[in-house]
């Protein structure tokens, strides 16, 4: 960074630190207490607890339950009993409705005024939330990604430590990226890989088939879970190519040079190669700091447990390969009881590294596996049983449990999944000996957690997010081995706060759920650098206040709009300069699919199937994927959101409903650069007497004109797409209602029926429903901002005309085909609050566009 960008950024900063402060300063003063509750919603049969939190010590009695769609009352209750100070509050209360379980759309509200977040209640809510996170694990792979449609690291690399002369290539590349940086570590793949195919064999209704095994779009006629997993174990057998072979790292922390996309790095001394570790059991690192390596039983037992479970699910489906898994999975597991203990990761210029301090728990699983694999009974099961169990009792407790703080992954995996593991194959005493352990630990948690209204008992250490997702995978295991049910409420209480039931009440999961308080400046090179989503990936989450003063390195870049929630008690930041707390993780994003799936698929009513159709009962429909016609185009759930990427001309769209103050600017620079554009506009708007004119003379300039839902209807749950919210008639009936307004101003002859839909927000149902009514449905080109140009300043997700621009010119000039069939929204107008209008630099973008030789077409013609 030049030192002139550096001052202008340092600049920039403090007036946001000022201006952003003033804005904190009136949220408080304005929002003396909050709601806090799970965004994603809540299943009709289980334990449904939000959280009121207040800057007072003023008490509250009692709560409503509202209907959303009625804003009638449902059920009014007590708040129970008086929790105190917790973090930034100075009285708390855990508002409890688990009683309520009819389905719908509700928000809460106490006596007090305070009113928390919609939310909805229904047995789908959680319905293909670990599908969608599978995006961030197909985001962070190496070799090829498919988010890029580009190739990364391909080069990779070059021993070290090994028993072969240092610097000797290995093809390595492939795996995923750990985090931001683009570090690949062989113990935290090995364990997501690990969940990824736990996930799919306990789970298997959770997962869909949209994605091949390169991760593009298509089904291959497998769940893409196993697609995922299969790029895991790929690169776990490249590092183990050979019966005494494993290397435990690829690359150190000379990546973090600064923020980049994946690409063939070049500074590790090697061309484009980078540095891969050997796993010796020694303390390693090729400059000053070392690691305390003791053994390599952490890692073998990893993948052993990986490549077993891989052998199990494809023996049928893929047998050499499976045999392959099989093989090294063997090998594996005795080199772990050759070396027994711990393999860390390897510093390079600073100190720090994965400081892994335990083995046994690896060992344990991948004895269970071992046994799982090879079918054995009688004498040698029992043999592998009792192997199994003789290491479970060396770590009966999961130690970052028993502590208070802990150095960087020092006691990893954050669960021992052998537990339950070992607990399927006993019977009787054993069994209750292996779940005791897990029992024992979650007494633990659960002695501080009764403390506090959030039922938080998990320290806030680095990676906090992780370790909730693991000790509710606890719970949840030790809930279906015992039968044992409470700690129900703790287990629901750890899911709610990693999605909104927190003291910030965000959800720590990037876009999950849509439209609420989820992250959104990550740390994270591909939304810095290019606004790219990264959906689906789980952030570090919270660290105790302490940890977060004494972190080097560490600028916030904005100013910080959880200010009035941050406490010793413990800090989180949605801002990009924070690393310790807003830094997505490739290992528990996959911790958190297996959750997810567990939540997915746990008591879901069943879809009853009979010959014939029940009484006042519609039929269940499967949604189909609608077909492209054209192949050239680019089509998401039936939508057409690309056209030819070959040719360099792109569509510039308009959608309009209540707000037309940009009409005559937009017009008048249309005419100026000779550009025929598209308008999509509601019934609403058309009927408006105030802006007749201007449609008028929207059709006399040749620009299309197309329906963009009579009423702006949702059609579909922000938090859960494939639920409806319109019937096929209302639908219709809508749509029919726009046309019938349209007509007033447009014949439409000659051209296609192409239609556009309100929020831009649909699903596969509203694509067939409109390809039935003869109209191609239509979406926006994702990558860019400029659909953002109606966010407000008041708004967490506000982008500046400034952003939004940069966001063009940054995808243009980076993308091998540029904005070649691009279909580009903006909106023909944005509420007064919003003075930065976007239209009013529609003259300086058509001025570029030409320079660089775009031909500007009606979407029609697109």
């Amino acid at each position: 960074m030049s030192d002139k960008k550096r001052f202008n950024t340092v600049f920039l900063s403090l007036v946001l630190v000022v201006a952003f402060s003033l804005v904190a300063l009136v949220v408080h003063k304005e929002e003396p207490a909050v709601i806090r509750i799970n965004l994603l919603g809540y299943r009709p049969d289980s334990p449904k607890i939000a959280v009121w939190g207040s800057m007072s010590d003023q008490p509250v009695t009692r709560f409503q339950l509202i209907d959303e769609q009625t804003n009638q009352e449902i059920q009014n209750l007590s708040v129970g009993l008086a929790f105190g100070e917790y973090g930034p509050f100075k009285q708390t209360y855990r508002l409890d409705f688990s009683v309520f379980r009819k389905s719908g759309h509700y928000h809460l509200q106490t006596d007090d005024g305070t009113r928390s977040p919609s939310f909805r209640i229904g047995e789908d809510v959680y319905s293909g939330k670990a599908d969608f996170c599978l995006r961030y694990m197909r985001q962070q792979r190496s070799g090829y990604n498919p988010f890029l449609k580009d190739s990364c690291h391909t080069h990779d690399g070059y021993t070290m430590y090994g028993p072969m002369p240092d610097s000797t290539h290995i093809n390595v590349s492939g795996g995923w990226h750990d985090a931001t940086d683009y570090l690949q570590y062989v113990t935290t793949s090995a364990n997501a890989t690990y969940h990824l195919l736990a996930a799919l064999r306990d789970f298997p209704t959770a997962f869909g088939d949209t994605h091949q095994a390169n991760g593009l779009d298509g089904a291959n006629g497998q769940p893409d879970v196993l697609d995922e997993a299969h790029w895991g174990l790929d690169w776990l057998l490249k590092m183990h190519p050979t019966d005494d072979w494993l290397f435990n790292q690829l690359a150190d922390d000379r990546d973090h040079v600064g923020f980049r996309l994946p690409k063939e790095d070049a500074f590790y001394g090697k061309g484009f190669e980078r540095p891969v570790y050997f796993a010796t059991g020694k303390p390693q690192g090729l400059f000053k700091y070392k690691n305390r390596a003791t053994g390599v039983a952490s890692t073998a037992g990893k993948v052993s447990s990986a490549l077993a479970l891989g052998y199990q699910m494809i023996r049928k489906s893929q047998p050499t390969y499976a045999n392959k898994l099989w093989q090294r999975s063997q090998s594996a597991y005795k080199l772990g009881l050759e070396k027994p203990g711990n393999s860390q990761t390897a510093p390079g210029r600073a100190p720090y590294f994965y400081e892994e301090d335990n083995y046994t728990d690896d060992m344990e699983l991948a004895t269970i596996e071992q046994l799982n694999a090879t079918g054995a009974t009688g004498v040698q099961a029992t043999k592998w049983q009792n192997t199994a169990l003789e290491f479970a009792r060396r770590e009966p407790i999961t130690p970052w449990i028993l502590n208070d703080t802990a150095r960087h992954y020092q006691w990893y995996p954050f669960v021992n999944v052998g537990h339950v593991e070992l607990a399927k194959r006993l019977l009787t005493r054993n069994r209750k000996t292996v779940t005791d352990f897990y029992k024992s630990g979650i007494d633990i948690i659960w002695k501080r957690a009764r403390q506090n209204a959030f039922y938080r008992g998990v320290p806030f250490i680095w990676c906090s997010n992780n370790l909730t997702t693991s000790f509710a995978t606890q719970c949840f295991w030790y809930r279906q081995l015992t039968g044992d049910k409470q700690f129900t409420a703790l287990e629901q209480a750890n899911f709610d706060w990693l999605f909104g039931c927190n003291p910030w009440g965000t959800s720590f999961v990037y876009g999950l759920p849509a439209n609420a308080d989820t992250p959104i400046d990550p740390h994270s090179s591909f939304t810095i650098l290019n606004n790219y989503p990264i959906d689906g990936g789980l952030v570090d989450g919270p660290v105790r206040g302490s940890i977060y003063g004494n972190l080097l390195g560490i600028t916030l870049h904005e100013a910080d709009e959880y200010a009035p929630f941050q406490s010793k008690v413990a800090v989180y930041h949605d801002d990009y300069g924070d690393f310790s707390t807003n830094e997505p993780t490739m290992d528990g994003t996959a911790s958190l699919i297996y959750l997810l799936a567990a939540k997915h698929t746990e008591k879901l009513t069943p879809v009853r199937r009979t010959g014939g159709q029940q009484k006042g009962k519609q039929p269940v429909k499967k949604l189909t994927r609608v077909t492209s016609i054209d192949p050239k185009s680019t089509y998401f759930s039936g939508a057409k959101i690309r056209g030819d990427t070959t040719v360099r001309r792109l569509a510039l769209v308009f959608t309009g409903d209540e707000f037309a103050d940009g009409g005559s600017t937009i017009t008048r620079t249309l005419r100026k650069h000779n550009v025929r554009a598209s308008f999509f506009l509601t019934g609403r708007f058309l009927r408006n007497p105030t802006v007749a004119l201007l449609v008028k003379q929207l059709n006399q300039d040749g620009h299309f004109l197309g329906p963009h839902s009579d009423q702006h209807l949702l059609y579909c749950d922000w938090t859960n797409r494939d639920s409806l919210l319109v019937s096929h008639k209302q639908f219709v009936d809508d749509l029919r209602a726009n046309y019938a307004a349209l007509a007033r101003f447009s014949t439409l002859k000659n051209t296609k029926k192409v239609f556009l839909p309100p929020y831009e927000w649909y699903n596969d149902s509203i694509a067939v429903w409109t390809k039935a009514e003869g109209i191609q449905l239509i979406n926006y080109t994702p990558g860019l901002l400029s659909h953002a140009d109606y966010t407000t300043p008041q708004e967490r997700n506000y982008r500046s005309s400034a952003t939004i621009l940069q966001s063009i010119r940054t995808y243009e000039q980076r993308k091998q085909a540029g904005l070649n069939g691009f279909i580009l929204l903006m909106h023909i107008g944005t509420a007064s609050s919003r003075t930065d209008k976007l239209y009013n630099h529609l003259d300086e973008l058509l001025t570029e566009l030409h320079q660089k030789a775009y031909q500007l077409v009606r979407v029609d013609e697109l």
